[in-house]
C-alpha cells in the first residue's frame, strides 16, 4: 500500500515514541504495526530521517545493534513529541473529514 504524501514523517515520529530504533528497526516496526500493509522503502526512509533530524524532531547516535554491528539509532526529541501531537490531531481531523465524504455506500448500486 502506498503512503499518502507527508505521512512517512508522522509514522516515523510515532514509531520512535517509545524507544530509539535504527532505520531497519523503524521500517520493520511500521510494517508490523500496519499488519504488513505498509512496506517502507529505505530510499524514502533515510531521506525522511535526515529531514526530521534537520528539523530537530529526532536525534541520532551510533550504537551497537542487537546483531553486534554499528548502527545509527534515532530517538524522538521534546520538539519531536510536540510535533507528533500536532500531526496526530491533524491526522484525526483528516480521517474524520474523509470519512464524512465517503460515508456508507448507497444500497443497490445507485448514487
Amino acid at each position: 500500500m502506498d503512503l499518502l504524501q507527508g505521512t512517512l514523517e508522522m509514522l516515523v515520529l510515532r514509531t520512535l515514541l517509545f524507544a530509539p530504533l535504527h532505520g531497519y528497526g523503524i521500517a520493520k516496526a511500521i510494517r508490523s504495526s500496519s499488519n504488513e500493509a505498509l512496506d517502507i522503502e529505505f530510499g524514502s526512509l533515510y531521506p525522511a530521517l535526515k529531514r526530521l533530524e534537520l528539523k530537530g524532531w529526532i536525534e541520532s547516535s551510533w550504537e551497537v545493534s542487537e546483531h553486534k554491528r554499528r548502527a545509527k539509532y534515532y530517538q524522538l526529541t521534546a520538539e519531536g513529541r510536540k510535533q507528533l501531537q500536532q500531526e496526530h490531531s491533524k491526522w484525526a481531523e483528516f480521517v474524520a473529514a474523509v470519512g464524512h465524504v465517503m460515508g456508507p455506500l448507497p444500497q443497490g448500486g445507485k448514487s
